[in-house]
């Protein structure tokens, strides 16, 4: 991803970029496997990169922030991701509460909450998914009523990245089960208080540095200044959320894609069979050619969506065109790299297998594959059809 934007970035971009990488290269890809093999957040990790500004990403300078464009945080999602895209996405969501917070109307949020969630003092997640409402957000069952000075919300949240530690959250809630989407609001959640209940960690396949699990909500009080998006507005909110989402998990898969290429093509050029290296072998350049060609077009899918979120334009189709592209090719050129390095691919040290984990996770975050062909193929006769 930087490499289309190597030309257009400015000089603090790429100081920003450079720091970034120098982090992912000392402190995640030297102890991405030490987390996997714990099955744990590494919290110093965060910490450290926020030491370094990297959860100051998006907030506005105005409220101490780097206001970085949206295409820059596509270029650290795919850097980071080369070496551990689920510590990625955990640093990417609490960085994204703050952005969200600096907006929000309450002055106690801006001012108190946002300082402590750049500084990694506290972390923050969003909670769209339940148990029983993933990819069919409108059919979300966790309440909300009125009550005198704020509301009473309860039910569960599943599938939250960094629920295992983070302190606030960004959670969607039905205040009118017979409104459908129009009675979704959005509230500010804080774990530290009374009628919040954590979920253990799920114990997953892998990507276990993403923090993947839930909590659940007993008559917990948000006062009114914790509503973050009133209904009729939230839904619309989430869904421009996701799209972003959407084109930055498209961004890590081109991450995880670069690094495999590199490692299988590093182990290629090595190593010798039948009197040549691998790498002349046309089967095996081929195969690899593949890997190059699709993660080239991914780059530009994830380029193209990230500017026209940045210029404000219309991202749904783009946002999916990314998302689905990368499920389709991410998983399958993986094992395309680890095949070309025969057993050894399987090795640890190489950090595949994770990849593989991660490339499988990312196939439902923010959208399955098949809910991206249901997006692509709703607008399909009104953005391909014939010119009337």
């Amino acid at each position: 991803m930087r490499e289309f934007l190597r030309s257009a970035l400015t000089a603090e971009e790429a100081a920003f970029l450079d720091g970034a990488a120098a982090f992912t290269a000392k402190t995640v890809a030297q102890h991405a496997n030490e987390w996997e093999r714990a099955r744990r957040q590494p919290v110093e990790a965060l910490r450290e990169a926020a030491a370094l500004g990297l959860l100051r990403l998006e907030t506005s300078k105005e409220r101490g922030g780097l206001g970085h464009r949206y295409l820059v945080k596509l270029a650290l999602c795919e850097e980071m991701s080369r070496a551990d895209m689920a510590f990625a996405f955990s640093l990417v969501n609490t960085q994204n509460v703050a952005a969200r917070l600096a907006v929000s109307p309450s002055a106690r949020h801006r001012e108190s909450h946002v300082p402590a969630l750049m500084s990694g003092a506290l972390f923050g997640a969003t909670a769209l998914s339940e148990p029983g409402a993933g990819s069919d957000f409108s059919s979300i069952r966790t309440s909300a009523e009125k009550v005198e000075g704020g509301w009473r919300l309860n039910g569960e949240k599943g599938w939250i990245t960094n629920a295992g530690i983070a302190d606030l959250f960004i959670t969607y809630v039905q205040t009118d089960a017979s409104a459908g989407w129009r009675g979704i609001a959005c509230f500010l959640v804080d774990a530290r208080r009374e009628g919040f209940a954590r979920g253990e960690a799920y114990a997953l396949m892998g990507g276990h540095a993403i923090g993947a699990g839930g909590f659940a909500l007993r008559d917990y009080f948000a006062p009114d200044d914790d509503m973050l998006a009133p209904p009729g507005e939230a839904f619309k909110l989430a869904m421009k959320g996701v799209n972003g989402a959407r084109v930055y998990v498209a961004a890590m898969c081109a991450g995880l894609l670069a690094s495999a290429l590199e490692t299988a093509l590093g182990y290629a050029a090595g190593r010798e069979a039948f009197g040549k290296s691998l790498l002349e072998h046309q089967g095996l350049n081929w195969s690899l050619g593949d890997v190059a060609n699709d993660l080239e077009a991914l780059r530009g899918l994830v380029a193209h969506a990230g500017g026209l979120i940045d210029r404000e334009e219309d991202a749904v189709m783009a946002a999916a065109h990314a998302k689905k592209f990368a499920g389709r090719v991410t998983l399958p050129r993986l094992a395309d790299c680890i095949q070309a390095m025969g057993a050894n691919g399987l090795r640890e040290e190489h950090g595949l297998h994770r990849h593989v984990a991660c490339a499988k996770l990312a196939a439902y975050t923010d959208g399955s594959t098949e809910m991206m062909n249901e997006r692509i193929g709703a607008s399909l006769l009104k953005s391909y059809g014939p010119v009337k």
